[in-house]
């Protein structure tokens, strides 16, 4: 008989969900080519294994993600999958991107249409993109709060905003979890917004542990990104940036063969074992990644592993900010 999958609950108000969590996205968008077929085909591995927290987003393929996510959960239990939908991030037909509309109409107008695309009654967690510098919190929180009174909506997330938007928040409407990008080499949380969440009683969902792939160990100085993948735009993947961060990856490498672990496997690993408010969100969009990244949550590190971990990525040890400067920039948690 094989053990439940072990999980955790996101902060004080969320839902129990599975100790990984899967990221959707490069499904539909941004990491070039996808299968789709393969996409659902994970999905429902994800399900079989024990896996409930599914991270979706409105804007992911304009609505493709989210209508990914509603076949793969066709003849499945509703109640067995935990689904996070992010919003407010706005597109062109082109694929580019617009600003964010994080005003009350527009919250109830984008829940609406996921609602529609998912095929369900609920949204499970529902949550802001980016914070909308138009839109005061309170009231973008206060439409998901109106939300959730009327049954749409289960619990109240954000997304990477940082310690005083949190607090103000939180003075609305109890909030689930806070997502937000946390791995060895994205260490920023760690000063002043982790401690904050910790103190609100707020769960984080970590997105980015692998670094997009860079810290995966299958990533190489040679590969050629296809199609229109946006870690081209992204200064750690780029020259001499690159070099020190596989560098980095090798020196982890090391410490993950002495747990007969993967460097994956190790990487994820290690943001789970930074707390049990922290449940890490792998964006695997096949069978094989998926398998690979879930063994990680039956992998302990010992006192022993993390210090050897921290030897070989040092906390400001990665070569390049986590996104290109004017995405940077329109990150609340950056300033």
């Amino acid at each position: 008989m094989t053990k439940p999958f072990p999980t955790r609950t996101l902060g004080r108000s969320g839902p129990e969900v599975s100790a990984l969590g899967l990221g959707l996205m490069g499904m539909s968008d941004l990491y070039g080519p996808a299968d789709e077929a393969e996409g659902i085909a994970t999905v429902h591995a994800a399900l079989d294994a024990g896996v409930t927290l599914l991270d979706t987003g409105d804007f992911y393929g304009m609505g493709h993600n989210e209508l990914l996510l509603r076949e793969a959960l066709k003849g499945r239990t509703r109640d067995n999958a935990v689904v996070s939908v992010k919003f407010g991030a706005l597109r062109d037909p082109d694929g580019g991107w617009s600003g964010h509309d994080n005003r009350p109409a527009a919250v109830k107008n984008f829940a609406a249409y996921s609602l529609k695309r998912l095929g369900t009654d609920h949204i499970d967690i529902y949550r802001p993109a980016r914070l909308d510098p138009a839109v005061p919190i309170e009231d973008t929180v206060g439409a998901i709060a109106e939300l959730v009174q009327a049954g749409h909506v289960r619990h109240i997330g954000l997304s990477e905003v940082g310690a005083g938007t949190l607090r103000r928040a939180q003075a609305v409407h109890p909030i689930a979890d806070l997502q937000i990008e946390y791995s060895l080499i994205s260490r920023g949380i760690e000063a002043e917004i982790l401690p904050t969440a910790r103190e609100l009683g707020i769960g984080i969902t970590a997105y980015g542990v692998l670094s997009r792939g860079l810290i995966s160990g299958h990533w190489s100085q040679d590969r050629v990104l296809q199609g229109q993948d946006f870690r081209t735009m992204s200064p750690r993947f780029q020259g001499d940036n690159l070099h020190r961060n596989l560098s980095l990856v090798e020196a982890l490498r090391t410490v993950a063969t002495t747990k007969n672990a993967t460097v994956a496997q190790t990487a994820i690993a290690w943001v789970a074992a930074q707390g049990d408010d922290i449940v890490p969100l792998v964006g695997a969009r096949t069978r094989p990644r998926l398998t690979e990244a879930l063994a990680a949550a039956t992998l302990t590190l010992t006192p022993a592993d993390l210090a050897a971990i921290e030897q070989a990525v040092p906390a400001t040890a990665a070569a390049g900010s986590r996104y290109a400067t004017p995405l940077m920039n329109d990150l609340d948690s950056e300033r």
